[in-house]
């Protein structure tokens, strides 16, 4: 038999041996976030804890108790659940290093022991603490909620050695995903007293783990430049700094290969392959660098192409002709793409929507060509069984339904569901990039079309504001419910305030009138203007407007329909009397002087009703009206005032806009509009007479780079000033032709034009995750004709004096009352008394008399700016759906401009949903 001693020694150095890997002091100090490939970090251990002891009497002793000591949250019944070891057994060695393996793998105890003494068993254990609480120290990149999620340890739990293992994993695999491969997370315990301990997570971030290098290895007919510009991942470099591609991750490693086979079989290369493809941590852990090993193979020109059609409503030789791939075009994988899905979407226009499209490919490695075969396999006819609508909560049925082309019972066609799912896109009350669904029906020839909507926030509180180098900030705000009641109306309130203009408007929008396709809406608003852009200077004229607008739609085909509409203003325009106006002819009745007023304004002066009659016919196949990518949009508009009211002309325009999506997100569009108005008489006949306020102005917003009305004709009245500062005016000193001043007006013209074309860039998957949306633009137009002003120059030095007359054109006078000792007279107050108006100087010389009028200083007036010669700015802008609404930001460059345009660089504005 083995003695006691002896037992006890060898159980207790097995015991040792067995666990020592399950306490907290053997934890790695340091856990590394590194690649499965890089070789893990050698953790730093901390002194070891006593290994637990087995003491024993004889072996044999046949075990009459067993106790349990040293336990305080666990009861002993419990505890000895756990163990082997029963009353009545033989006790023997092997049977009391199986107890402590057992209480081990319990990992409840942070110490024990088993003793026996004559059959009577204790064991000592030391229970784990109690967590208090866990703690993060030294995370910045991940806030403390997003870090917790992902920990399992919780407070008022028994500590446990794994768990904090399991943990530190987690936390390393957090930051892996966020591409910081030299995280460091160190787990440390805080003895707290009652057996309570604080569990501490020491996280060092580290540096995000970038792409140093990619290496391309085997390919011959492109270089490295061209197949890495085709990866996503790219090299980190000073170029580079804001770029989201140039950190390593391993989804994106998959991609980039199935990106490089993409584009080998479009250049040919049918049996191109990637061999392999490695990242390799770098020994600071802080970089990767990625190898790919490829094979090119041969390439490939297409042989013979044809089309088999199983379906009876097709030919072969017919769709075979149709496809746009001719033998001898290199191999093209995304030609071969484009004609399934071409022939696919005929078979689906003509009903067959389950036909499939089967290509066969044949290589002759000889000659290097490639055969085609594109079969069309046999499908049934198929009708639309049912349409479901799914997921509208507030809108109804009827505002869905009524958007689709195809009813129950109609032939399949996959170009009106195309067609359908268009115009539900444009309604705007829905998620973006919806489908409509194609389920199988009760039949083989019978679909069900499932529109399963998510309802979107469809009121709009828009907040913008601009910057103006003339009108400082612009201030806009309006409410909108684009599907008021879930009936799809639309109901709006606009308010716009600014330095020179203030306007309220409140519309509504029936686009189902009696529920029949028929539109119809109503506009009322209030507009005043003032045309002023000068500091501390009055206005030229004030423009007040009331008035409401009504129109009615009517649909001619699917993507056209024509626009009838009434509108009738109330219109005043006034300036002020005490700069612009004078009582020159002495009768109490003051005029407008157009020296003061300036060109064109004192015509336009007065109050005058505008009675409207318009018409616009309309082409819309955009596929979406909020956010079209491709498609068109041109209407032809028509106006005739005279019909009633006091004003007379005709006004045509036309605008035009077409968008393309070039792939990849990229969308290009080209936007073009122009018009022309022609003045009439009291007879009908066309003339020049075009009041001030109905002629175009051109500027931002449509030309952005240009202030408000910053283009076309205007007079520059320039003064004559002591620009040299050596105290006397020349005649060569006026002041600069962009200098504002009180008689700078736009004056408008009777034809404009103007066009843009825009490229919208997209980012990477992150910057679209939080909707930005740069651009590319370039905005060109003008604005001109009209008959030239009468411009008045002013004599140096002396300027000009403009006299008040009476009512037979005589001069007029202020007579001052003298006494005969040649003193004005007072009165009781000791005022002058107020002089009298008189024709004739009674003193000698009329010394003794102030003439009537206006004395204006020296100054050259020019007209500018009235040319057809194209102005042109160039920028970027950049659209973000912000947490706080969308945001809108413009930079651009003028080009081109003409003497007298005034620019500015930068807008933005920014609103929220609802």
């Amino acid at each position: 038999m083995m003695s006691s001693t002896a037992n006890t020694k060898t159980t207790s150095q097995f015991a040792a041996a067995l666990l020592g890997c399950t306490i907290l002091a053997g934890l790695p100090a340091a856990a590394l976030a590194q690649d499965a490939a890089a070789p893990a970090a050698t953790p730093a251990e901390a002194p070891a804890a006593p290994a637990p002891a087995v003491t024993s009497g004889e072996q044999g002793d046949v075990i009459r108790s067993i106790a349990v000591a040293g336990a305080q949250r666990l009861e002993p019944e419990t505890i000895l659940s756990y163990i082997q070891l029963r009353v009545g057994q033989v006790y023997t060695a092997a049977r009391a290093d199986q107890a402590l393996v057992d209480l081990a793998a319990t990992e409840l105890f942070a110490d024990y022991s088993i003793a026996n003494s004559g059959g009577n068993v204790v064991i000592t254990i030391a229970e784990n603490p109690i967590i208090n609480r866990i703690i993060l120290e030294g995370n910045r990149r991940l806030d403390d909620e997003k870090i917790m999620d992902e920990v399992n340890l919780a407070p008022r739990q028994i500590f446990t050695r794994s768990r904090v293992r399991a943990d530190v994993a987690r936390i390393i695999e957090l930051y892996k995903r966020q591409g910081r491969y030299a995280a460091v997370v160190e787990p440390q315990m805080v003895q707290l007293e009652q057996n309570r301990v604080d569990v501490v997570f020491q996280i060092t971030e580290g540096p995000k783990s970038k792409v140093r290098q990619i290496n391309i290895i085997g390919n011959e007919a492109f270089s490295d430049g061209e197949l890495k510009g085709e990866m996503v991942t790219q090299e980190a470099g000073l170029l580079k700094i804001f770029s989201s591609n140039t950190s390593y991750d391993p989804d994106r490693l998959q991609y980039d290969q199935q990106k490089l086979r993409q584009f080998y079989l479009t250049n040919g290369y049918a049996d191109f392959r990637v061999v392999s493809a490695v990242a390799e941590l770098t020994p600071d852990k802080r970089d990767f660098i990625i190898t790919y090993v490829v094979e090119e193979g041969e390439r490939y020109r297409f042989g013979n192409v044809e089309a088999v059609s199983q379906l009876r409503d097709f030919d072969s030789e017919f769709l075979t002709a149709a496809i746009g791939i001719q033998e001898g075009d290199w191999y093209n994988a995304e030609l071969v793409d484009n004609t399934i899905e071409q022939l696919t979407e005929t078979a689906g226009a003509f009903g067959y929507a389950f036909a499939q499209v089967r290509p066969e490919f044949v290589p002759n490695r000889e000659t290097r060509t490639m055969d085609v075969r594109f079969t069309l396999r046999d499908a049934p006819r198929v009708y639309v069984e049912s349409i479901d609508i799914n997921g509208n909560t507030i809108t109804q049925d009827k505002v869905i339904r009524r958007e689709f082309r195809v009813v129950e019972g109609d032939a399949f066609s996959s170009l009106q569901v195309q067609r359908t799912t268009a115009r539900i896109n444009s309604l705007g009350y829905f998620q973006e990039n919806f489908e409509v669904e194609q389920v199988e029906g009760s039949a083989p020839d019978r679909i069900i079309l499932q529109a399963n909507v998510q309802e979107e926030p469809t009121g709009e509180l828009s907040l913008s504001a601009g910057f103006s180098s003339l009108e400082s900030f612009i201030f806009q705000g309006s409410i909108r419910q684009n599907n008021f009641r879930g009936r799809g109306q639309t109901v709006g309130l606009s308010v716009n305030y600014s330095r020179y203009s203030k306007s309220a408007s409140v519309s509504f929008t029936e686009p189902y009138l009696f529920d029949r396709n028929i539109s119809a809406g109503i506009d009322i608003y209030r507009q005043d203007y003032s045309n002023s852009y000068y500091k501390n200077q009055t206005a030229t004229y004030q423009q007040s407007t009331t008035g409401l607008s009504a129109r009615v739609g009517v649909p001619l085909t699917e993507y056209m329909s024509v626009i009838g509409r009434y509108t009738l203003n109330l219109e005043n325009i006034t300036v002020d009397e005490n700069t612009y106006f004078a009582d020159y002819d002495g009768d109490g009745v003051s005029q407008c002087e157009p020296l003061r007023a300036g060109r064109y304004l004192c015509d336009a002066i007065g109050n005058r009703v505008n009675s409207i009659l318009g018409v616009s016919l309309v082409h819309n196949s955009l596929d979406s009206r909020l956010r079209p990518t491709r498609g068109e949009n041109a209407s032809i508009n028509l106006d005739v005032a005279g019909l009633g009211g006091n004003t007379r002309y005709v006004r045509a325009t036309i605008n035009a806009a077409k968008y393309w999506n070039l792939g990849s997100n990229f969308i290009f569009s080209l936007r073009g509009e122009g018009g022309h108005i022609l003045g009439l008489n009291a007879r009908g006949v066309t003339g020049d007479r075009v009041l001030l306020t109905n002629r175009f102005f051109l500027g931002e917003p449509d030309i952005r780079g240009f202030d408000i009305r910053g283009i076309g004709p205007r007079v520059i009245r320039r003064f004559y000033s002591d620009i040299d500062g050596d105290g006397t005016v020349e005649a060569d000193e006026l002041t600069d032709i962009n200098s504002r001043n009180n008689a700078d007006d736009a004056l408008g013209g009777h034809t404009y034009y103007f066009g843009r074309a825009e490229l919208e860039i997209p980012l990477g998957s992150g910057a679209r995750e939080m909707g930005i949306r740069p651009s590319l633009f370039a905005d060109i137009g003008s604005v001109f004709g009209g008959r030239a002003p009468t411009l008045v120059q002013s004599p140096y030095p002396d300027g000009l004096f403009i006299p008040q007359l009476d009512g037979n054109g005589n001069r007029t006078y202020f007579q001052f009352q003298y006494g005969n000792d040649g003193q004005l007279l007072k009165d009781s107050a000791g005022q002058p008394l107020p002089p009298t108006v008189v024709t004739v100087p009674i003193a000698p010389n009329g010394a003794l008399n102030t003439p009537r009028g206006d004395q204006l200083p020296a100054f050259v007036e020019e007209y500018v700016g009235n040319s057809a010669s194209p102005r042109l700015s160039v920028g970027f802008g950049i659209n973000w759906n912000s947490p706080f609404g969308p945001f809108r930001i413009d930079i651009a460059k003028v080009l081109m401009q003409e003497r007298g345009d005034e620019t500015k660089t930068i807008s933005f504005n920014v609103g929220t949903a609802f």
